[in-house]
């Protein structure tokens, strides 16, 4: 399989799992407890924070090294060039979290429900990048499987944590007096930018190769802001925000095996 074939079937797994968890909206008259949704954010944001360490800042700091020069510079500077990136993004794409009434970036009239849908979309974005760049960088090291396993280790962590994330789109919705069917199709095309970003990420790398230490972290930088900007604060809102911390915890352990065990 090319890396680009390899790229399309890991972020296609992401966009499967995104799919899957918005059609929850068919068996749920209600959304889920406050308590289920604190597990699921925290889930997500452990998750994104052992891929950022494991499967890109570290993987980053060993390219920029075998190549010859310092490993703290391309993964500090792309690290810092993806939070300014998202914190654009963020500025300038209205968007609206679930359970907010004023939503954020640049004013418009959209509807609510356009807005719910960008929120998520929003940090769909670095994760397709960084499951794309994973699998480029095992095409760079040619027959290296070990690369190969750590980047379905990645494609598997972030596609069980877009599970409830579907549903996290999909469900508020429904609430927000969307039909069923119109709630899933906006949940499932949340998670479309994956697969578009995680080949758009593969073709550019092939071009720019000595840069891949830097877009290594700048898929990092991208996703740690995600994680501090909105699911760890979202995780921990309301009484009981312990399970909120559990949920961080157990997400970032199952990666952390993913990654070590497969990788």
């Amino acid at each position: 399989m090319t890396p680009l074939a390899w790229a399309a079937g890991g972020t296609g797994f992401t966009f499967l799992m995104t799919t899957l968890g918005a059609a929850l909206v068919f068996f749920f008259k209600r959304g889920v407890s406050a308590w289920a949704q604190r597990i699921f954010l925290g889930f997500a944001a452990g998750v994104m924070v052992a891929a950022s360490v494991w499967s890109l800042l570290i993987p980053a700091i060993e390219e920029a090294e075998a190549a010859g020069g310092p490993g703290w510079i391309p993964a500090a500077g792309g690290f810092a060039l993806g939070v300014g990136f998202l914190l654009l993004l963020d500025q300038v794409l209205p968007h609206l979290h679930p359970g907010s009434r004023d939503p954020e970036g640049a004013h418009t009239d959209l509807k609510r429900t356009t807005l719910l849908v960008f929120a998520v979309t929003l940090h769909n974005i670095p994760e397709g990048m960084a499951v794309g760049l994973s699998f480029a960088l095992a095409a760079q090291h040619g027959e290296e499987a070990v690369l190969y396993t750590s980047a379905l280790a990645l494609a598997i962590g972030i596609g069980i944590q877009n599970f409830p994330e579907g549903a996290a789109v999909a469900l508020p919705l429904r609430q927000e007096g969307m039909s069923r069917t119109k709630a899933f199709l906006c949940g499932s095309l949340s998670g479309a930018v994956e697969p578009i970003f995680g080949v758009l990420t593969v073709l550019l790398a092939g071009s720019i190769q000595p840069f891949m230490p830097w877009m290594l972290s700048f898929a990092a930088g991208a996703m740690m802001y995600v994680v501090v900007e909105e699911l760890i604060p979202e995780a921990h809102l309301g009484e009981h925000s312990n399970v909120g911390t559990l949920g961080v915890m157990a997400g970032f352990l199952i990666m952390m095996v993913l990654d070590v065990a497969l990788g």
